[in-house]
């Protein structure tokens, strides 16, 4: 990515992040080539003067409430995107108007948002505009062993078409700790293609641990399972092992060389 941020004033700030992808459509003229496309570009508005601190409203095409969040304590999306966006069921980044709030006395935040539904990369294929919600409480921030223990709650309510459900539920469970890192995400989904079609369930879970050895050493351990359809016995398995060294010693960046699995 190359970030262009700004801030124009004490209230209001801005992003723009063009991505690279390979052109695939069999159609273009542009097939086989690489594109340069907007993953992000959004103006926002800080509500610090009128509430709690980090506290904010966004309009433009920006990143949907989960992923941003998760990403920031998991610090692998460089290997491979998350559980919920690997197997398919949402996107990192989304047009839309969003919010966020910061719940005082560090105990967690809330941010919602409507959406298109489609992500960023397809265009906009209905009037149906997904509803997306990530609760986030932190129990004990001033304790000095749970502080590190966050629960999150994630929903996500569109619709393929009027009356044709596309729904998204995870529970998240993380915990971070000067010698490790640990997360467990459990989904369910829901998806009913076209307003006649049969209805499908399916459910799935995830768990990662980054154990931090010495010297900038740490290890990726993740496995994840997904039964798509709760009908049928389908059932995709997923397990990553790696090791990585994280740079030290760096100012205002992050840099690690990971050998994975």
């Amino acid at each position: 990515y190359l970030n262009l941020t700004g801030q124009l004033n004490h209230y209001i700030s801005f992003r723009i992040t063009p991505d690279i992808a390979r052109e695939t459509g069999s159609g273009s003229s542009l097939n086989g080539s690489q594109t340069f496309r907007l993953k992000y570009g959004f103006a926002q508005l800080n509500l610090d003067d009128w509430t709690t601190k980090g506290s904010w409203v966004r309009l433009g095409v920006q990143q949907t409430p989960l992923l941003d969040y998760a990403e920031g304590i998991y610090r692998y999306r460089f290997q491979g995107t998350m559980f919920i966006e690997r197997e398919g069921f949402i996107t990192s980044s989304d047009a839309g108007l969003s919010g966020h709030y910061n719940i005082p006395g560090d105990y967690g935040d809330i941010h919602a948002g409507i959406y298109n539904g489609e992500g960023y990369s397809k265009a906009e294929a209905n009037n149906q505009k997904a509803l997306q919600i990530r609760a986030t409480l932190r129990p004990l921030p001033h304790s000095t062993l749970a502080k590190g223990l966050r629960v999150t709650a994630f929903y996500d309510d569109d619709n393929y078409v009027k009356g044709a459900a596309r729904q998204r539920f995870l529970q998240q469970v993380t915990y971070e700790h000067a010698r490790f890192t640990a997360g467990f995400e459990h989904l369910n989904t829901k998806d009913r293609t076209s307003a006649a079609g049969r209805e499908i369930t399916g459910n799935g879970w995830s768990v990662w641990l980054n154990p931090r050895l010495v010297n900038g050493w740490e290890l990726l351990l993740r496995h994840d399972e997904m039964k798509p359809d709760s009908s049928t016995a389908q059932q995709r398995r997923r397990n990553i092992a790696g090791v990585a060294y994280w740079i030290p010693n760096l100012q205002k960046m992050s840099s690690s060389v990971l050998l994975d699995y």
